[in-house]
């Protein structure tokens, strides 16, 4: 016996345009969004500096109060364990990763801590995070009663609110979003709902995990577990921001300067414009029928008048200039931000 499937056409267009919406909220309105995807861990003790800057890949030693930075944590043969931001709270150092690392994260860290004087608290239960995006995201947060500086990329304050959240205190944080201005707000609990609405009412508009990821795609922004795996270095994600050579020693420190100072780098993290079907992550790119790559994202962008499709993967750096295929698709560079 067939089986006949109800598809409703309009519950595929509603779709459809929620998507667009969406994401055209991200680029040229304000969009807001839930950040519990991110696990956060707070590090207190006399040597907590001195030894998280001998554990990544950035420095922390001279990281200023009210700022933070964005690094890898590699292990020795400098293969990447994850990627975090890590913020100078003056009298803490805060760790924000993506919360399915977490386990992976705290068991690298208690590894390593030995002799230190370094104490490892997990306060993702306790500090809860909304993003808030776009270029209208500034006017947005100061219409709706929250009082700030400007603030630089990972810079964060405590702002005066007089706000309809009614917020007793809340962390206020600009991110490095390539895109443009972004912020997340960290807050207790108890504050999330109150904070979320009053974003809400003030014109900000909700936007999906989908949406987010597709944002994510046209920037180019790698993410770990799709497309920075265990397997890859840090010259080879193109996130040349994670690394200062300046520091001192640290973890895997001798692979990332070996790469430095011989120039071995044989693939490179790119941005793909896709002409035909959207190849799936995994899809070998192709030139002169040899593998030269893979694709690790992709996307159909929900542009005003039309989708393009795109997408992101590793390419071995002879193969720029040539022909590319994955799949049946024709694959060409693409520059970033794609639009």
């Amino acid at each position: 016996m067939s089986t006949v499937l109800n598809r409703d056409p309009s519950n595929t267009q509603t779709a459809n345009d929620n998507a667009r919406a969406e994401f055209q909220a991200l680029l040229s309105a304000c969009a807001v969004y839930d950040l519990s995807s991110r696990a956060r861990i707070r590090l207190t003790g006399a040597d907590r500096v001195r030894w998280l800057n001998g554990m990544v890949t950035n420095n922390i030693r001279d990281l200023a109060p009210n700022r933070g930075v964005y690094c890898f944590l590699l292990n020795a043969q400098g293969h990447i364990q994850a990627d975090l931001y890590a913020y100078n709270f003056g009298d803490s150092l805060l760790v924000d990763f993506d919360a399915a690392l977490r386990d992976k994260v705290l068991a690298h860290f208690d590894k390593f801590i030995v002799m230190d004087d370094v104490e490892v608290s997990d306060v993702t239960a306790t500090l809860n995070a909304i993003g808030v995006t776009g270029p209208q995201a500034q006017a947005l947060l100061r219409a709706g009663g929250m009082q700030f500086a400007d603030l630089a990329p990972l810079e964060f304050c405590a702002p005066k609110c007089d706000c309809a959240c009614n917020c007793a205190q809340c962390t206020l944080i600009r991110t490095d979003d390539p895109a443009g201005v972004s912020y997340e707000i960290w807050l207790g609990p108890d504050q999330f709902t109150k904070t979320w609405q009053a974003l809400v009412a003030a014109g900000a508009t909700p936007v999906s995990a989908d949406a987010l990821d597709t944002r994510r795609i046209s920037q180019g922004i790698p993410r770990y577990g799709i497309d920075i795996r265990e397997r890859d270095l840090p010259q080879e994600t193109g996130q040349t921001r994670s690394l200062n050579f300046t520091k001192g020693c640290y973890l895997g420190q001798e692979i990332v300067e070996r790469i430095r100072s011989r120039g071995a780098l044989h693939r490179q993290f790119s941005a793909f414009s896709v002409d035909g079907p959207l190849p799936a992550p995994g899809t070998k790119i192709q030139a002169e029928e040899k593998d030269v790559g893979e694709i690790t994202s992709a996307a159909d962008l929900p542009m005003p008048t039309a989708n393009r499709a795109v997408a992101l993967g590793y390419l071995r750096r002879e193969a720029g200039g040539k022909q590319l295929r994955a799949g049946p698709a024709k694959l060409e560079i693409a520059s970033l931000p794609i639009t």
